[in-house]
């Protein structure tokens, strides 16, 4: 009986060696059941986390590219704006001077005004300035020289010019004083007085016509 049980015993052993070791060759080969815990979770989870990134990229597409959207929209806007139609230069965004700038041996006298945007922004200056020289007698307005006015685009800080033309007094009498120099901007209604630069008098006319003259904006040089 003892060589039986020792017997059996050593077929337990082996039996138990046997199984460890199909066991260690089933690891071996890295297959597990598909059935396993682990293998569900796992799975389940790659499928999930799957699906959640796919659709977070997604909303997060959707989002960005509606942002994106809305910021091109928002710089198209900007650049519209920026390349809209330049507004008229304004009479308070003008610093308007006025100077002699007769040359010797000329037949008339000229004063050159000077028009400088300090706006801040570009302006559209065209045509002729409203000009009245106000004198002992009156007020005086200019007459155009009938010269074509075009049309230029005045940058923040730069100027431009224009000429007053008038009649020497050679009369020999004491004619008519310049008291002063009103200017108004083209297409504006406001208006600047300036003292008068020019020569203190005009000759009396018969009245026939404004013996001064104005030039449309940009016909006169820098300061002349």
């Amino acid at each position: 009986m003892r060589v039986h049980k020792l017997t059996f015993a050593a077929l337990a052993v082996a039996a138990g060696l046997s199984l460890t070791a199909c066991q260690n060759d089933n690891a071996g080969t890295g297959q597990s059941d598909p059935l396993s815990p682990s293998s569900v979770s796992s799975s389940g989870g790659g499928s999930d986390s799957g699906s959640s990134d796919q659709g977070g990229a997604k909303n997060s597409a959707g989002t960005s590219s509606a942002t994106n959207s809305g910021g091109t929209g928002t710089a198209a806007g900007t650049g519209s704006n920026a390349n809209a139609k330049v507004g008229k230069c304004r009479t308070d965004e003008l610093e308007i001077t006025a100077k002699d700038n007769t040359i010797d041996g000329d037949p008339d006298g000229t004063v050159v005004v000077t028009l400088t945007n300090h706006s801040g922004r570009d302006c559209t200056v065209s045509g002729y300035a409203g000009v009245d020289l106000k004198t002992s007698a009156g007020s005086l307005s200019a007459k155009r020289t009938g010269q074509q006015a075009g049309s230029a685009i005045l940058k923040n800080g730069k100027s431009t010019y224009f000429p007053v033309n008038y009649p020497f007094n050679k009369s020999g009498g004491s004619g008519v004083r310049i008291t002063g120099l009103v200017v108004t901007p083209p297409d504006e209604t406001k208006s600047v007085t300036l003292n008068w630069p020019g020569a203190a008098t005009l000759p009396v006319t018969d009245g026939s016509g404004s013996p001064v003259k104005v030039g449309p904006v940009g016909s006169a040089g820098q300061g002349g």
